[in-house]
C-alpha cells in the first residue's frame, strides 16, 4: 500500500474493470491456443444448442462468477 492509499478508500471502477477484462481474454484464449481442434469441436457443438440451453449456460456462468466474487470479498 502506498502512502496515499488508505484502507477502505473507494476503488475506481476502471482500475478494476480493465484488468478483469484483460484476464478474461487471456483465460478465454488458452484453449484455442493450446488445443485448436478441441476448441473447434466444442464450438461446433455449442452452435447446435438451442437458445434456452445457451441462456442457461450464461446464467450458470454469471452465478458462478458472482459466487466467486462473494467468496473473495
Amino acid at each position: 500500500m502506498t502512502a496515499g492509499e488508505r484502507v477502505g478508500a473507494p476503488v475506481n471502477f476502471g482500475d478494476v474493470l480493465v484488468p478483469a477484462l484483460a484476464l478474461m481474454l487471456v483465460i478465454e484464449g488458452l484453449l484455442p491456443f493450446l488445443s485448436p481442434t478441441v476448441w473447434r469441436d466444442a464450438f461446433t457443438r455449442m452452435t447446435r444448442l438451442n437458445d434456452g440451453q445457451i441462456r442457461f449456460m450464461g446464467l450458470i456462468s454469471m452465478l458462478a462468477g458472482l459466487l466467486l466474487l462473494f467468496l473473495l470479498r
